[in-house]
Order: C-alpha cells, then sequence, then structure tokens
C-alpha cells in the first residue's frame, strides 16, 4: 500500500472511500499517479475542472494575482470582485450576486435570501417559510442541507434538523403543485440530479415548475453547481428548456479548476433582502477568487465550451448507447454529464470503476449503482473514443465473468 493512503487512512476521517490511486499532478484533460501512470480523468472533480487540469491561462492569472493581493476580507472595496459579479450577472442574466466559497456555503445563502424574502416582501408569517426540494437531491452536507434530504446516511446521526422544508417527487409537477401553500418561499431545484445518479427530469418539467412558481409568487431557484457553466452543453441547464429562474447557484467550475468558489445569483429584489451584517464570509469573494472566477468565465465564453460540451457530449451518449450488454441497465444525461446506471444483481458500480482504473480510466460510482462521467469540456474526440473503448471492454470482461461462474 502506498504510504500517502496509509498516511491518509491514519491521520484523516473516513469520511470518503476514495479509489486506491495517489495523484500528483494534472494537465488538460488527464493526470498521473505518484508512480508516473497517466489516466484520463472522466470524473473533473465532480465538475469542478471544466476547463481541464492546470489550464495555462488561468495558472499564469493565479501566478500574477498571488503577487498582488489575495485576501482582505469584505471589510474593504478590491479592484476585483466587481468586474467578476459583473461578468456572471450578465452571462446568467440575473442582476445581482453574493459571493461565497463553497457550493454548499451558496446554498446556505439561497436558502437565507428565500426566506427573508417570504417574510419581507412576499408577507409570510415570521418563522413559517417553507421550502420545497426534490426527493433524490444533493444540495450540500451541512445540518440544514442535510434536513431536506432523503438519503438515510446523509441524514443519520447528525439531527436534531431545522424545520422548514417539503419534499415532492423529482420530475412530477402535480407533486410540487400539491406541496405549494400560503407559506412556501422557493421551489429548491437541480435541473438535473448530480449526486442521485444524472437523472434528467423529463421535458417540459422545468418550465412547467416555473410556470407554476410565478402563478403562486414562488421563487425558483437552479441550484447548477454541477450542471452550470457549459457541463450540459449550454452555459446553464435551464436553459434547454428558456426557463429564468429567480435564483440561481453556482459553484465547482466557477472556480477554474484551482479554487473553490461560489455565488448565489437573484433578481434585484430578491438580493435586496439583504443589509450589512445579514450574511457574510472572510473569505467570500476574495480578490484572488474573484480574478480567477472572472477569468474562468471569460475562458468558458472565449473557447465556446458549452458548445463543445454538447457536441463532445452527444457523441459519448450516442456510443454508449450502441453498447449491447445485460449489466446496463440505462445511459442517460445531457452534455458531458453522463451516468451510466448497471444492474446491481449482476455487478456493482464500484468494481467497474476499479477495472476502469486499472485500464487508466478515473471515474466514480455513484449511489453503487451508477458510473459517472463527466470529463473536462476540454476533452477531445479521440479521448472519448479511447474511453469509450476501454468501457466496452470493461463491461465486456465482468460479463464474461459472470456468464461463467
Amino acid at each position: 500500500m502506498s504510504k500517502h493512503i496509509e498516511l491518509e487512512a491514519r491521520y484523516c476521517a473516513q469520511n470518503y472511500h476514495p479509489l486506491p490511486v495517489v495523484l500528483t499532478h494534472g494537465e488538460g484533460a488527464f493526470v498521473w499517479d505518484e508512480s508516473g501512470k497517466k489516466y484520463l480523468d472522466m470524473m473533473s472533480a465532480y465538475s469542478a475542472v471544466s476547463h481541464g487540469h492546470s489550464h495555462k491561462r488561468l495558472v499564469k492569472l493565479v501566478q500574477q494575482q498571488v503577487e498582488r493581493l489575495n485576501i482582505v476580507s469584505r471589510a474593504f472595496y478590491t479592484d476585483k470582485l466587481g468586474p467578476f459579479l459583473e461578468k456572471a450577472c450578465t452571462l446568467t442574466g440575473q442582476d445581482a450576486a453574493l459571493p461565497m466559497n463553497t457550493g454548499a456555503e451558496a446554498v446556505e445563502t439561497a436558502i437565507k435570501a428565500a426566506r427573508k424574502w417570504a417574510y419581507t416582501v412576499k408577507g409570510v408569517a415570521h418563522d413559517k417559510a417553507e421550502i420545497i426540494a426534490c426527493s433524490g437531491n444533493f444540495h450540500g452536507r451541512t445540518t440544514t442541507i442535510v434536513a431536506m434530504s432523503d438519503e438515510p446516511q446523509y441524514r443519520e446521526g447528525f439531527g436534531p434538523f431545522p424545520p422548514g422544508f417539503r419534499l415532492v417527487t423529482y420530475g412530477d409537477i402535480d407533486s410540487l403543485e400539491a406541496a405549494i401553500n400560503e407559506n412556501t418561499a422557493a421551489f429548491l431545484v437541480e435541473p438535473i440530479q448530480g449526486e442521485g445518479g444524472i437523472v434528467v427530469p423529463p421535458d417540459g418539467y422545468l418550465k412547467a415548475a416555473q410556470q407554476l412558481c410565478r402563478k403562486h409568487n414562488v421563487l425558483l431557484i437552479a441550484d447548477e453547481i454541477q450542471t452550470g457553466l457549459g457541463r450540459t452543453g449550454k452555459m446553464l441547464a435551464v436553459q434547454h428548456e428558456d426557463v429564468h429562474p429567480d435564483g440561481l447557484i453556482l459553484g465547482k467550475a466557477l472556480g477554474g479548476g484551482i479554487l473553490p468558489v461560489s455565488m448565489f445569483l437573484s433578481r434585484r429584489e430578491v438580493m435586496a433582502v439583504f443589509r450589512p451584517g445579514d450574511h457574510g464570509s472572510t473569505f467570500g469573494g476574495n480578490p484572488l477568487a474573484a480574478a480567477v472566477g472572472l477569468e474562468a468565465l471569460n475562458i468558458l465564453v472565449e473557447e465556446d465550451l458549452p458548445a463543445r460540451s454538447a457536441t463532445m457530449g452527444d457523441y459519448l451518449l450516442t456510443e454508449l448507447r450502441r453498447m449491447d450488454t445485460a449489466l446496463v441497465r440505462d445511459i442517460r444525461g445531457r452534455g458531458l454529464f453522463i451516468g451510466i446506471e448497471v444492474d446491481p444483481t449482476l455487478c456493482s458500480a464500484r468494481t467497474v470503476c476499479e477495472k476502469l482504473m486499472s485500464r487508466g480510466l478515473l471515474s466514480k460510482e455513484t449511489h453503487a449503482t451508477v458510473v459517472r462521467l463527466a470529463p473536462p469540456l476540454i476533452i477531445d474526440k479521440a479521448e472519448i473514443d479511447w474511453a469509450i473503448t476501454q468501457i466496452r471492454e470493461v463491461l465486456g470482461e465482468i460479463d464474461k465473468l459472470r456468464l461463467a461462474s
């Protein structure tokens, strides 16, 4: 066993189950382990490395900014935050933004904004505001956020949980309509559920949800931490249905694969509920993060990475669906956000990922049944063709062993 794996096992909380590989550096769509073996990264850190590893423009920008100014807190203005927020709002069609660091922090910010809006604008009675979320959701790991999860492991041992959340069936517009009442502040939804297994809702669901929210004066908040910034083939996944949410949550790829950068964006009426002292973050919106975030957004636009994701994703989906194997129950996704669901009675997704790793392809299982494929958006056709070959051959090997046993 690697000494690095031994050190993590000894000193790190065992809250993850990593594949047994120790990575040391990366470039583009590839990473290398401590022995020098090269791997195609088909995970990109759960969409955080959409630009690829060590993008030269981002590396240069970081080097320049680190020498100038990094952290001063929001107690002062800086020359980096304003341009970053302007770019983010312009690209997404939102009026204002509140910068944070991690996705979970941005979700917490959205929850606070929705509740205060409900009390100060909509007129919901004090401490009665409710937020509707979906079954199978994943919005983060804080105690408030897992209060709206229906995954037992995310909740077990961490209660008591705060009230104010209701769950509806994902993709079922009638379930959403039945849950809305006079206390409903917002509907928080992932356009495609990532951690849930790359679950794509029925066509028209998000549009219908928007219409329902408008009818009942409920905020529609889209959690695009994983799906946003080109991952599904458009800048935002909601754009596939021409939906314009009242609130938007971004993270992961916003940091260019270098820093944790996130934000909550919304229309002016929603963001206006915040006053000085209501909410904050020492590191949120720091000059280094703002500089990296702005450059990450510029690269997305200038290299047209959403369109690249659409083209490469369509190709990858088409080729994967050509596979003929009893092991696979479903192949679904949009853009370069794809899940291969295996039959758990025949094999485990973990086994598939381990065998792919041995061949030089890195992915990760979700809920033991889905192999997640979300490579950097810069991936090219030759690299995808190689990945398809490895996946096809690994599934063939597992099937052959199963039939022989």
